[in-house]
């Protein structure tokens, strides 16, 4: 785990919530936006509101945030009585966050780490149950779910900001599916809460946004339950399906599985998968079906 210490002095209060008074406290403390981090900070209540609302912050509940930045959304989740862990990478905002919330941090309703999520251990920075409130960096997008839903301990639920694309992305139904959806829907139940547009942020970003509630699904319940090798052989399945996702799925697999012709139809045969779908069209249960039906394994470890 990479954890550094957040110097901590006397309590700020946290600033009210307009584009204007946003720009003028990162001017008046001599910080600025970076893009590098995909900083754009929420300058909108309702926005804010809205995403508490879908938090539901509550006594006893224990919330992992991700890039808590100027703290504003922190402040609303400590005031739900949360028990609030929030992991920041700007070491300028850890320190601003960790001045705001002085009285928070020596309560211990609040533990502040200044580092990247990825490089975190989850298990030693939050225990289960908890849930996870975030309005991810765009970069890290794919990295983040990937690390929130493949490796345990798994959140019970995840409301998450993303780019509106992605979020459109990984709720899509078959038609519009792409890798990171079907590895999204295998672990968990996602939706579209709303869009936020670009002028609730400041700076305001290129593109639109969009609040997205993900609940995580029970391995247990899942059917067929897979191995952890199977799982493995279901997601080189996956990859090399969309490595030509305008191709038939049929051509695609005689070509990257190199099992011919003949054991890649009896395979859609027997799962009633048409060859020539594409695979975006396919569910997360037909690729689950097709993995078993063509005995796809992980691969081997060089």
């Amino acid at each position: 785990m990479n954890e550094s210490p957040v110097p901590i002095s006397g309590p700020r209060r946290a600033p009210r919530l307009d584009p204007l008074v946003i720009r003028r406290l990162l001017r008046d403390e001599g910080l600025k936006a970076r893009r590098s981090l995909s900083q754009n900070f929420l300058a909108d209540p309702d926005v804010l509101q809205a995403i508490l609302d879908l938090a539901g912050p509550e006594p006893g509940r224990r919330v992992l945030e991700v890039g808590p930045g100027l703290g504003i959304l922190t402040g609303g989740l400590l005031a739900g009585g949360a028990a609030v862990t929030a992991v920041e990478l700007d070491r300028r905002l850890a320190e601003r966050l960790g001045r705001l919330h002085a009285g928070e941090t020596d309560s211990g309703a609040l533990r502040l780490i200044q580092g990247d999520i990825l490089d975190q251990s989850i298990a030693e920075i939050i225990a289960p149950p908890f849930e996870v409130v975030a309005n991810v960096p765009y970069h890290i997008t794919s990295p983040i779910l990937h690390r929130f839903l493949g490796a345990r301990p798994r959140p019970e639920r995840l409301v998450l900001m993303l780019q509106r694309e992605v979020a459109e992305r990984i709720s899509a139904a078959p038609g519009g599916m792409s890798y990171l959806s079907v590895f999204v829907q295998f672990h968990a139940a996602v939706r579209i809460a709303f869009v936020v547009p670009r002028e609730a942020f400041e700076p305001a970003p290129e593109v639109e946004s969009a609040v997205v509630i993900i609940d995580t699904l029970d391995p247990l319940d899942q059917c067929p339950r897979l191995s952890a090798d199977d799982e493995a052989g279901l997601w080189r399945l996956v990859q090399l399906g969309f490595h030509e996702r305008r191709k038939m799925i049929r051509n695609v697999l005689i070509r990257q599985l190199g099992q011919g012709a003949d054991a890649i139809d009896r395979a859609l045969a027997a799962c009633s998968i048409e060859g020539d779908r594409r695979a975006q069209t396919l569910s997360v249960d037909e690729w689950i079906v097709l993995r078993t039906a063509l005995g796809v394994k992980a691969p081997t470890q060089r």
